[in-house]
């Protein structure tokens, strides 16, 4: 029999859907381009002969953490650095999945094959029992998280720690591991990324059947990480690899009191 959720006020995650798939392509460069880039590259060989290597070093440090910081400065009350345990505003860190590991299972999303796998027998074995499991995000790229990070929070006029909330800063989604995913009800669009999905049938079908496919269930209420109630959002943790990647997510909530 599947669990009863508790009713909710309906409050939307203000990610808009159109920007939850992979961007178009950028141009390639033209002839000066790459001449350009030549001399570029050229340049910075001499440089490094030049000036030596501790200069380089020093070019080198914590150049991703530089640039976050910089994004973060255009948002208005930001003081905060990455937690001892390598969190920033509560979201863990992680690296993109390879492009040679991704599956593409919808037009526009794309998922770890691994995770793409196990949806796909998850999803049938859902319309088996008359439900409609709709895939409405997967990977993204840090330079799309970048956008819908910054982006709207702009356009929402939200600080760093308001955005965080509903959406991880660049390089701290679980979205750029191919492992997380987005669903929804087909039979109640209106209840797309909003805590209202709770109230469906396919969340409770996932609530009772999902850890068979390997997939858990993100940002639970009250989630040690100080995110906001996300019952549409997925991870898979059905290969070793994927383990590793969320064991300090896991281990945060097994230290929870």
């Amino acid at each position: 029999m599947a669990r009863a959720a508790p009713a909710r006020r309906a409050q939307r995650d203000d990610i808009p859907v159109a920007r939850r798939s992979r961007p178009a392509p950028r141009r390639s460069r033209g002839g000066f381009g790459l001449f350009l880039s030549c001399v570029v590259v050229c340049g910075g060989s001499v440089a490094g002969v030049l000036f030596g290597p501790e200069l380089l070093a020093r070019l080198n440090t914590n150049d991703v953490e530089a640039e976050l910081v910089s994004g973060f400065d255009q948002l208005s009350g930001f003081d905060q650095r990455p937690a001892l345990d390598g969190r920033l505003l509560g979201h863990f860190p992680y690296d993109e999945v390879m492009d040679s590991r991704l599956i593409v299972v919808e037009p526009g999303i794309e998922l770890h094959e691994d995770a793409a796998n196990a949806f796909d027998a998850m999803r049938q074995a859902a319309a088996a029992d008359g439900l409609d499991l709709r895939l409405l995000s997967g990977y993204r790229s840090h330079d799309l998280q970048e956008s819908i990070f910054f982006d709207v929070a702009s356009e929402r006029n939200q600080t760093a720690e308001e955005r965080a909330m509903v959406s991880a800063p660049p390089g701290y989604s679980e979205h750029s591991t191919g492992y997380a995913l987005d669903i929804g009800d087909g039979e109640a669009p209106e209840t797309h990324l909003s805590p209202d999905f709770e109230q469906t049938p396919a969340f409770r079908w996932l609530q009772d059947h999902a850890a068979r496919y390997h997939f858990i269930l993100s940002f639970p209420e009250g989630n040690p990480q100080g995110v906001s109630y996300e019952p549409w959002h997925w991870r898979y943790e059905g290969s070793a690899s994927a383990l590793r990647l969320f064991e300090p997510a896991r281990r945060l909530v097994q230290r929870r009191p």
